[in-house]
């Protein structure tokens, strides 16, 4: 990438991440297709059924921050991860109601589900709930080559140091993060779902090598070194594990 590309790059994702700090938080939806290396190519009509079917149906159903993820490195791999966001969990709710009254959708599943062969081994929902600084999801700006995501996952041991660490990002480490090129797509608590009380949020990068360089940057600013020094803001005191994954998004994701 030249100077050039990578500074339009920059500023078109510094515009986009701005929008995010504006509106009420966003209800996010996270499904996780657990796949398994078989002979038979798992995941294979799966991918097409999203594609053909499923991704139409999201929209329909007003469904929008559309994401279609495969593993790329990390645990429990193969999976598929599928993102969708609402403005609230009402509009959730009457989304899932309206993909369960349409008829054309409803034929298309019943149809996947009776191919023969295995689909997938399980699916398992998680529910989120946009933080305050950065309440909607944001896709990133076009990219010539396929990108890089990764989800993050902190878990805290209670609901008063998840509360401390959502706070911090509120109040400045999504802003470093910003600065030092690691650009997020959502920020979420985790309201439904495992290993509670969590946190979870996806970043994107256009190379493995932006990702080490951005990271490298971000744990050596100035920054950062004097917000994680604030009392009651250290990892051993807010954050009980952290767990994460990288992604390749689908060639048909809204989100890539």
């Amino acid at each position: 990438m030249t100077r050039r590309k990578m500074m339009a790059t920059t500023m078109a994702a510094g515009a986009l991440a701005a929008q995010a700090a504006v509106g009420p938080p966003q209800t996010l939806v996270l499904r996780r297709y657990q796949l398994r290396n078989s002979s038979d190519a798992m995941g294979a009509g799966l991918m097409k059924f999203m594609e053909v079917s499923k991704k139409p149906a999201l929209e329909r159903a007003g469904a929008q921050g559309l994401g279609f993820f495969t593993s790329f490195i990390g645990p429990d791999t193969p999976y598929f991860l599928t993102l969708e966001s609402y403005p609230s969990f009402a509009a959730l709710e009457d989304g899932m109601n309206r993909l369960g009254a349409e008829k054309k959708f409803q034929a298309e599943l019943a149809a996947f589900n009776k191919a023969p062969g295995q689909r997938f081994v399980r699916y398992s929902t998680q529910i989120l709930k946009g933080f305050a600084g950065f309440p909607g999801v944001v896709a990133p700006p076009p990219a010539t080559g396929t990108r890089l995501f990764e989800l993050r996952t902190y878990e805290s041991d209670d609901a008063s140091t998840l509360a401390d660490k959502i706070r911090m990002f509120n109040e400045g480490e999504i802003s470093i993060f910003q600065k030092t090129g690691l650009m997020p797509v959502f920020f979420g608590e985790t309201v439904i779902g495992e290993k509670q009380p969590n946190l979870t949020y996806l970043l994107w990068y256009d190379s493995l090598a932006a990702r080490e360089a951005n990271w490298s940057k971000f744990v050596s600013s100035p920054e950062w070194t004097k917000l994680k020094a604030t009392p009651g803001w250290s990892d051993a005191e807010i954050v009980s594990n952290i767990s994460n994954s990288l992604l390749r998004p689908m060639a048909f994701s809204p989100i890539k």
